[in-house]
This record gives C-alpha cells, structure tokens and sequence, in this order.
C-alpha cells in the first residue's frame, strides 16, 4: 500500500527524547563522554574566568563542544554552526541543548568565544585529553610533521599593504598577472593568514600551518600547534615541541621527520636537546651513516611516512 505524503506537519510535541535519537554506536557517543570527563576536570578553570554576578554566559563547556563540532564537520563560520544548532539534532545533543532550546547569536557566541579560548585554556583542554590517554602512549619515540592549513580567506582580499598609493591595482578585483608576495600583501579579512606552498607545483593558498608531535606506539598526538606559514615553521615549531617535552627528562628519545628537517642546524638542536634524530636523508644533508646504520632509524622512517 503507498504510503501517504500529505505534508501536514501539525504535531506540536515529541514524545522521544534527543537521547534516545542518537544511535547507540555513533562515533560522537564516545567523544562526548571523554569530553565530558574533561570539561569536568576543568571545572575550577572555567570559574576563574566569570564574575559571580552579571547576565549568565553561553555555559563554557557548552562553547567547546559546539567548537569542537565546528572542527569534527568542518563548519566554515560561526554563523553556519549557530544555524546547524538550530536545526540539528544530533548537533544539539552533543552540545548539550534541549529541543526547544533558543538558540545563540552568532554575535554573541563569537564574544563569549574570543573571551573563553585562548592559548592557556585550549593547552589545558588538550592536557586533560592527552592524561586519559596517558598508558597507551610511548614515552620514547615520536614523529613530528607538520600540515598546511587554509585560511577563510578569499585570494581577492590579498591586497597590496599600500593599496592607497598607484593606480588601485591592488583593490583585489582582478590580481591575475599582478605580482604578489607577504612582503607587498596582506589579507584585508585575515591579516595573519600568509601565501604559502608546500612544495614546487603547488598552488599558493592563504593558510596557516599545522604541527604535531605524534607517539609512534599508537599513533596518538603528544603535542599540536599552529603558526604563521613560512619556509622554517616547521622545524621552529617541531624544536618548540621537543624542548617542552624532553625539559623534565633525563633519558634520551628518538624523533622521526621527513626530508623537509635534514638540516644542519635543527638537527644540531635536537642533538643538544638530548633528542636522536631519525630524520630522512637528503642529498647533502645533516644525517649520516652515524644514525641511519642503526635499525630504529629504518622503523622510525615508517612511521614517518
């Protein structure tokens, strides 16, 4: 029998719970509860943040789990994730929000967010996070690497820094032809996004770059930052990350990277760190048969790849 497609919509009530809508084996499941766990361990963090009188804020454990979305389904604005909170099922519950919640502001969510997350408070997110799964990491042998990053920035808001001079050849209507660099430009909507590619061919992106310090057991990321784009950001960062991991040991670990870090000075480095540098060789590079003859230099390669 067919079934009836009349469109009336008139029901004003639900009687199953957003709870009860969620598949029991949806990946968000999982990340919920380690969420929650973490953002009650922060609790005290969050008080010393927020007078205790004033008009009540967005919840701060409320905030994260809606920035986290925001990464996880790779939201492009805050105010597209206010509108998929609005209508989204699945995005409300993992939030925390009722049915018939009113959702935020994309304004104010913004506020509250510039007001909640800065460097300290994520580093400490990400602290609690890596503590859960402190018995399934290794605690010798690391990768680094580090990944580019696109900025919400349009190529036509790279404009000429002094764009009040010539003949307005820089407004960004038509750039085709016109030579562009960091030096003479800059985005008029992300005045830190910096033109940028990884290696010859490529096309030249606004973007930032990415960078993590990854344990080789199970593949778990033991530190991430994130930087302007530009030739040694990658190896400055990586140096960054391995000096606030090995300055409270005593023990040597073993660091793999790909080509991109066989130089001389940041292999010096590591050295100096107590760090051995598994890092693939390139032609005239920094490492030698001195390292490479060893057979966890082959291993740590793997991971590398």
């Amino acid at each position: 029998m067919r079934g009836d497609d009349q469109q009336l919509q008139s029901g004003m009530f639900s009687y199953v719970a957003l709870e009860d809508r969620i598949p029991a084996d949806h990946p968000l499941r999982g990340v919920r509860k380690l969420v929650d766990a973490v953002l009650t361990g922060m609790s005290k963090d969050f008080d010393g943040l927020y007078s205790e009188v004033g008009r009540p804020s967005i919840p701060p454990e409320r905030l994260l789990r809606a920035l986290l979305l925001q990464v996880f389904y790779s939201v492009r604005s805050e105010r597209l994730l206010m509108e998929q909170l609005n209508y989204n099922l699945l995005f409300r519950w993992f939030v925390g929000l009722e049915i018939d919640d009113v959702m935020w502001n994309h304004a104010v969510f913004s506020k509250n967010r510039d007001r909640l997350l800065n460097q300290d408070l994520a580093q400490k997110f990400f602290a609690h996070v890596k503590n859960q799964a402190a018995g399934l990491m290794s605690d010798e042998h690391f990768t680094v690497d580090g990944t580019l990053i696109e900025a919400w920035a349009g190529q036509k808001s790279f404009r000429r820094k002094d764009k009040d001079k010539g003949n307005g050849s820089g407004s960004g209507g038509d750039f085709h032809g016109e030579p562009r660099s960091n030096q003479t430009h800059a985005s008029s909507t992300d005045p830190e996004a910096r033109l940028y590619k990884k290696s010859a061919g490529q096309e030249a992106k606004l973007s930032y770059l990415g960078h993590t310090l990854v344990e080789n057991r199970n593949g778990l990321i033991a530190a991430a930052m994130t930087t302007q784009a530009d030739g040694t950001a990658e190896r400055d960062a990586a140096l960054l990350m391995l000096h606030e991991l090995t300055r409270k040991r005593s023990s040597r670990i073993t660091t793999g990277a790909d080509k991109a870090y066989d130089t001389r000075d940041f292999v010096s480095t590591l050295r100096e760190l107590g760090v051995t540098p598994h890092v693939a060789r390139r032609q005239n590079g920094a490492i030698d048969e001195r390292t490479s003859r060893h057979p966890g230099y082959a291993i740590s390669l793997r991971n590398a790849g």
